[in-house]
């Protein structure tokens, strides 16, 4: 059985119908990659699962719960975070502010915290900062270490390497390959040498449909196909 599975989902915001019938469906373990253009649909789809869009009609399943309709601080505590592009942290608090007011009781776990120094050393290093003083990668770092301060079974994570240098993104890749042994991730990346080295599985979106899933791997040796969906050139 699959960890989230989209059937049919259709959303609409205002008068404009952005997803029409997407399915997919995201496996336990990983990175699973969700890729497209611009204004394809990639957002509104993370969103859509979150709750923070309504889906009507269609279904999305996590853990075989339906769970489309539930608000999403309901679908939140069913295990799943997101991390949206505007990487959702509070400027005027300190990093450390900021990661407590992730947890479920304002108390960390040692070992979770552990973790993240390790996965992301800035955050030990600027923990009494304000999230506001902190370059893009860090601030990126943060958010997902807010994702993952909790136990989590699913990450939302869109965009992470937006604007981020090289030698951000090379670091952020390692963290997420580590998070992915043990929590599923579901990425939306515009960067498709980040997604490529990452994703076990893939769906690709176009204008609202799924066009195309299959493995990474597969994907990522057909030039012919990356160029017909993502305009890519070998």
């Amino acid at each position: 059985m699959s960890l989230l599975s989209l059937n049919q989902m259709k959303t609409s915001i205002g008068q404009y119908h952005v997803l029409h019938d997407v399915t997919f469906e995201v496996p336990e373990g990983g990175v699973f990659v969700l890729l497209g253009r611009n204004g394809a649909g990639k957002t509104t789809t993370l969103r859509s699962i979150m709750g923070l869009w309504k889906p009507s009609p269609g279904s999305v399943h996590f853990k075989g719960e339906e769970i489309s309709g539930l608000h999403a601080s309901d679908i939140a505590r069913k295990g799943i975070a997101f991390v949206p592009e505007n990487m959702g942290v509070f400027g005027g608090l300190t990093v450390e502010e900021n990661l407590v007011l992730a947890t479920a009781n304002g108390k960390f776990d040692a070992q979770r915290l552990k973790r993240i120094y390790q996965l992301f050393p800035a955050l030990e290093q600027f923990w009494t900062k304000q999230a506001w003083s902190l370059s893009g990668g860090q601030k990126q770092m943060l958010a997902v270490a807010r994702a993952i301060i909790e136990p989590r079974e699913l990450i939302l994570i869109d965009e992470p390497t937006k604007g981020l240098a090289p030698s951000i993104i090379d670091g952020m890749a390692e963290a997420f390959a580590e998070i992915g042994q043990s929590t599923t991730i579901l990425l939306v990346e515009q960067n498709f040498n980040f997604a490529k080295r990452l994703g076990r599985g893939m769906a690709v979106i176009d204008d609202g449909h799924i066009a195309h899933t299959g493995s990474m791997a597969d994907f990522a040796a057909d030039t012919t196909l990356q160029e017909q969906l993502l305009s890519l050139s070998s």
